[in-house]
């Protein structure tokens, strides 16, 4: 196989892809440490994908520490030059509900001592980055097109607030989020859109809503985790449609 230049990478409720017909799994070591797990190589309808699952495929890493510089680094090295993010995220915007997709066009970080750059140390030159978009245009454009051929309905922007976690956030937090601008709300975010413009690695996310956020709808006097899994695992299966649209999309000339 060819070496493969689009990556996806699966959060909560997406540890695997169905679709994908796994050709082999490499460890692949960094000088960041250990990824998350093993980079899994297969192909979705013909076409080379590289996949990986950010809390593990047990789902056992918790947000705050997800190697998000070795995950990074380990599928730039192995040839992946476009990511496609999936994130769970609590609905703050009324139009953002339990089970709606979503396609998030900026950033605001709460986050707080993860590792959030691969420049530094004593031999690393300071080095900034433009982060005015923090997802790549073009790729947003491409899941927006992939979501309609797929007949997925999604709402076309929002403003992710990424919290440190793994704790839900209070409803005072939420008020303050949606002060700032907020629509929705999730844990890992960042620092994986700074960390793939560092690298030059084309990123955008699809956002899936599993519940309202504290103090918001039918979360206003507490959020059921019982309700997120049942939401989680109907919304999941709308996501994995988009993607195969999106990897049919961009294997053609």
């Amino acid at each position: 196989m060819s070496e493969p230049v689009l990556g996806i990478i699966g959060g909560t409720g997406l540890t695997n892809l169905s679709s994908l017909e796994v050709s082999r799994r490499q460890v692949v070591r960094t000088p960041y440490g250990e990824p998350s797990g093993a980079l899994t190589f297969g192909e979705i309808r013909g076409l080379p994908v590289v996949f990986l699952a950010r809390h593990g495929y047990g789902h056992t890493i918790v947000p705050h520490q997800v190697n998000y510089r070795a995950n990074l680094w380990a599928m730039h090295s192995v040839g992946v030059r476009k990511v496609v993010s999936v994130a769970s995220v609590g609905g703050i915007a009324p139009e953002l509900g339990p089970g709606v997709l979503a396609v998030p066009h900026q950033i605001i970080d709460y986050t707080w001592g993860r590792k959030s750059t691969f420049f530094e140390g004593p031999d690393q030159p300071v080095t900034h980055i433009d982060f005015t978009h923090p997802y790549t245009l073009s790729l947003r454009e491409e899941i927006l097109a992939a979501a309609h051929t797929a007949g997925e309905s999604v709402v076309p922007q929002g403003v992710y607030a990424v919290t440190q976690g793994p704790r839900l956030e209070t409803a005072a937090e939420i008020d303050r989020l949606e002060r700032d601008g907020a629509t929705m709300v999730g844990m890992t975010g960042m620092p994986e859109a700074a960390l793939a413009r560092e690298l030059d690695v084309q990123y955008a996310a699809i956002a899936v809503v599993v519940n309202h956020a504290a103090g918001r709808g039918d979360s206003r006097d507490g959020i059921s985790l019982d309700d997120i899994h049942a939401v989680m695992r109907q919304a999941v299966g709308r996501a994995r449609n988009i993607l195969e649209t999106v990897v049919a999309a961009h294997g053609r000339p």
